[in-house]
């Protein structure tokens, strides 16, 4: 009895001192986020777009003011994003629906932003409307090192005549030294129905899934993040069949990739809604080694979907979803149709 007393004891001494052990141990925490910005245009007629037919362009009255507000608005979410567990808005951040490098400059002076000292990664793509994606990175975590802008070359299936879209943004560089990858995507609409369009992104994610497998080819340990709005849910075809994207982290095998978003999905939860229905079209995937349980380096910690109160709809029939800024032909004071997606990186520290 008294020799099983002693083991108990001892057994319940370990685990006071293991919690303990753990307790103890402090971790650096970065946000790499991605957001739809919901026709960030500016209010100059580019001859060379169609942004004469953005919804800032078609308004009346004062789309200065307009324009300023809708900036701000989007400078107050970045801002917010991940400080209730970084105490910083994100290292990184994917973004869509920007006309030009102006307009991410303008979010990124915004007073909200500019002590974050945001770098902006951004090339003109050939889409119809006028819209690329970019990236903004704090200068003082991330280190660029190379990028490129990748073409995404899909045709009409019916037509056979391209279908001109937003390029792929491949940006590598170094994060606080660490080597990462991020592909930051915004994959064809659904425009004419989701099976009419449904091979326009898969082609999208065959190219996401070349630039991956390049960078593997190179590197077979590559950190890579694809983030975006793939205007496809996580249990699509373009995701589970073409990138493989797991649900689970124990079943992403050696270059494999892991989707977190699936699980918000089959919960219940999106980032965008339409005709009372959601969708989780903004994802960040990532390859396995952010997978490791070594925290010697930055790993993947968890993910979320931003959906602060104040960036949902008070009222009315679209209550609860994400409080656009355009509406009716009008602005409505409000953020995005897109809710932002995020994660958080962790890594120990001494």
């Amino acid at each position: 009895m008294k020799n099983l007393k002693f083991w108990w004891t001892a057994l319940l001494l370990t685990a006071v001192l293991s919690v303990n052990a753990q307790e103890k141990k402090k971790f650096k925490i970065l946000t790499v986020a991605f957001y739809n910005l919901e026709n960030l245009f500016d209010t100059i007629n580019d001859p060379n777009k169609n942004d004469e037919a953005s919804p800032i362009m078609e308004m009346k009255g004062d789309i200065q003011a307009v324009y300023n507000k809708k900036v701000h608005n989007m400078a107050r979410v970045i801002a917010d994003i991940g400080t209730d567990v970084a105490h910083n808005s994100p290292a990184i951040l994917g973004v869509s629906e920007v006309e030009n490098r102006k307009v991410m400059e303008d979010v990124a002076n915004d007073p909200l932003l500019i002590d974050k000292d945001y770098g902006i990664i951004h090339y003109d793509s050939p889409d119809k409307r006028g819209i690329d994606v970019g990236l903004f990175y704090q200068k003082k975590l991330f280190t660029p090192l190379f990028t490129s802008s990748h073409e995404l070359l899909i045709y009409d299936d019916v037509t056979r005549q391209r279908v001109y879209t937003r390029d792929q943004l491949l940006v590598t560089g170094k994060l606080e030294g660490e080597l990462i990858h991020v592909i930051v995507n915004h994959w064809p609409s659904r425009s004419g129905g989701e099976a009419k369009s449904r091979s326009k992104r898969v082609g999208a994610a065959k190219l996401s899934k070349k630039i991956v497998d390049s960078l593997q080819t190179i590197d077979p340990y590559a950190k890579i993040f694809i983030m975006g709005d793939l205007n496809d849910n996580p249990t699509n075809a373009s995701i589970k069949e073409v990138l493989k994207a797991e649900k689970e982290k124990e079943d992403v095998v050696f270059k494999g990739i892991y989707n977190p978003m699936e699980g918000f999905f089959k919960m219940g939860s999106g980032s965008n809604a339409y005709r009372d229905s959601w969708s989780l079209f903004d994802q960040i995937l990532m390859t396995q080694p952010l997978l490791e349980k070594d925290y010697s380096t930055f790993r993947f910690y968890k993910a979320g979907i931003y959906n602060n109160n104040y960036l949902t709809t008070k009222r009315g029939r679209w209550k609860g979803y994400p409080f656009r800024s355009f509406a009716d032909g009008g602005f409505t004071d409000g953020f995005s149709d897109h809710f932002p997606v995020y994660l958080y990186l962790i890594k120990e520290i001494d």
